[in-house]
């Protein structure tokens, strides 16, 4: 079975990261069979203000209301196997660690948990308070994974999008996907 990957977007700094994984996803194709896209109204205005566009108007997947709870995604039944939720706000971390799932992204975030697949946290927060760190710690004991957006300079990355790319294959990576990246010892 080819993967189904959900990618969240929410209104924490970032948008380069979500851009930069959903550019990776097209190249990617043979790898997965689908990808949905659910995007807050905070992160359509904090992607238009750090990255000066409205490019995600162009998103080449399908993009569902943040309230429709008729999105395949929605249900356990639909398979769906990854999840990214990138980058991901503290307030829907705090919502996914209490099992609160009030809006798309969050039931989405349930159904992954409870049906033991991979859901893959991108914060990009600084510095953490405490209820932060105990969120990421609830939610890592329910089997998802907190991946920081703190990028690497291993491979003296040359623009943004090279720095952002350094998480992002990161978390392609711990999705499973199939993915030539730098690796540390290999140049």
């Amino acid at each position: 079975m080819k993967n189904k990957v959900v990618v969240a977007i929410t209104g924490a700094s970032g948008s380069i990261y979500a851009k930069v994984l959903l550019d990776k996803l097209v190249i990617l194709k043979e790898q997965y069979e689908e990808v949905g896209v659910v995007m807050s109204d905070n992160a359509r205005d904090v992607w238009q203000h750090e990255l000066g566009n409205k490019s995600y108007d162009d998103i080449p997947f399908k993009i569902y209301g943040k309230a429709d709870f008729f999105a395949p995604f929605a249900s356990g039944s639909a398979r769906y196997n990854i999840m990214f939720i990138c980058p991901c706000s503290m307030g829907t971390l705090a919502r996914i660690a209490s099992g609160t799932s009030s809006d798309l992204t969050t039931r989405a975030a349930d159904v992954m948990l409870k049906e033991r697949q991979k859901l893959i946290l991108v914060p990009r927060e600084t510095p953490y308070s405490l209820i932060h760190l105990n969120n990421m710690k609830s939610v890592t004991e329910a089997g998802g994974i907190i991946c920081p957006a703190s990028p690497s300079f291993y491979s003296q990355p040359k623009s943004f999008e090279d720095l952002a790319a350094t998480v992002v294959d990161r978390m392609l990576d711990l999705a499973g996907f199939d993915w030539e990246s730098y690796r540390w010892g290999k140049g």
